[in-house]
């Protein structure tokens, strides 16, 4: 059984959307004219939009995919309506109910189809992979395998919520800063464009010798007008240039590794990762997942290239027979304080748990520590703009008082 979703009207007239379950598409479309509806297209629901058999599609990748949050969302209700007692296809029919997204429906109703025709829940999952990503299908099979579906799931709504509230964290903390800078720049650039040039004209009339000062504005000034836009072309050209070149992985991990040692950004760039990645251990670990497959998904989620590969590499030592706190320590990329909980965790046989703290440890370091640079950054960017745009006012006033003298 598939999932189609159809756009079709109504007895009166009204266009109306929705998902029909049907073994094929000639059965979708008379169970939908035995329901009174005027079919205008059906489509098969699919993550690679494919083809159905009126050539229509659905593409997954042009803007029908749902967002982190919509995700979190979902997850939370399938878990809470599993640990209710309701048994999965019904969790999922009262997900696809109450979703008021219609890709949300769509996907939903897509994983319900494929679970009424014999899937696990996970195999299910992963016809929409651009979705449900690998760590979530992971977590997913371990708790089918293990019986206890609604709790992983419980524990998988807490852990995309938490990710999801990081990134927001440290999304929302530059925001005021970014803004305040492009605004800097838009007035800076109006005063040398515009402002400048009329005010300026005025005292070269004049023929007196003007301030250092002054002629320095009125160069910047001139500079900016005559080679400005093509200053922005080569900026933007310079962009698209270093992010073509990024797509290497030779110069990208070249790349991340001066990022991790920055002073201010490599710390903050370390701290996310090692978030990220304990937070992926400990629940795989805790929902009964093997070490090296935990392990493997984890690198998955960690962005910066030198981390990964000296996860990657520690996870080759612990099937050597190494354990992790050792393999990871070897690199001297992760803090130590994550080093020392995992040893603490091996020891004791509460891996996941020591897991669990080091990510909460880390996830709070990051917020203090973006907490304690925006509330520096702000104030730095308002004085250094007030101080460019006390120094344009200083080179306009300074020939004003040297003709006031003069003319006394």
């Amino acid at each position: 059984m598939a999932a189609f979703h159809y756009q079709a009207l109504d007895t009166a007239g009204r266009v109306t959307r929705g998902v029909v379950e049907a073994d094929t598409l000639r059965q979708a479309r008379s169970n939908l004219r035995e329901s009174g509806l005027t079919i205008l297209e059906v489509a098969v629901v699919s993550q690679e939009g494919m083809k159905s058999g009126n050539g229509l599609s659905i593409n997954w990748r042009r803007g029908n995919r749902i967002s982190s949050a919509q995700l979190n969302l979902i997850t939370r209700q399938l878990s809470t309506l599993l640990t209710a007692g309701l048994t999965l296809e019904q969790a999922l029919s009262a997900a696809v109910e109450q979703s008021e997204s219609e890709a949300a429906r769509q996907i939903l109703a897509g994983v319900r189809a494929e679970l009424l025709a014999g899937q696990t829940l996970a195999q299910a999952m992963g016809k929409y992979e651009s979705v449900f990503p690998d760590i979530y299908r992971a977590l997913i099979r371990a708790g089918e395998a293990s019986g206890e579906l609604g709790k992983v799931m419980l524990r998988l709504a807490d852990y995309t919520e938490s990710r999801q509230a990081l990134r927001q964290k440290v999304v929302l903390a530059f925001v005021y800063p970014a803004i305040v800078t492009f605004v800097a720049l838009l007035v800076v650039t109006g005063l040398l464009v515009y402002v400048v040039p009329q005010v300026v004209s005025v005292f070269q009339q004049s023929h007196q010798t003007l301030p250092l000062l002054t002629r320095l504005l009125i160069g910047l000034s001139a500079l900016v007008q005559t080679l400005g836009i093509y200053f922005l072309i080569a900026l933007i050209a310079a962009g698209f240039a270093v992010r073509v070149m990024l797509r290497r992985e030779a110069l990208r991990y070249q790349w991340h590794l001066r990022l991790l040692r920055l002073p201010i950004i490599g710390r903050l760039v370390r701290g996310i990762n090692t978030a990220r990645m304990s937070s992926t251990l400990a629940i795989l670990v805790g929902s009964g997942v093997p070490l090296l497959t935990a392990l493997t998904a984890a690198a998955g989620v960690v962005q910066n290239l030198p981390m990964k590969r000296a996860l990657e590499e520690a996870s080759r030592k612990v099937r050597e027979g190494a354990s992790l706190s050792r393999a990871l320590a070897v690199s001297k990329l992760f803090p130590p304080i994550l080093v020392h909980l995992i040893a603490s965790g091996e020891s004791s046989g509460q891996l996941d748990a020591m897991l669990e703290r080091a990510s909460a440890q880390q996830e709070q370091e990051v917020s203090g520590y973006t907490s304690v640079l925006t509330s520096l950054l702000e104030p730095v960017l308002i004085l250094v703009m007030g101080g460019v745009v006390l120094l344009i006012v200083l080179a306009i006033l300074m020939p004003i008082i040297d003709m006031n003298q003069m003319v006394r």
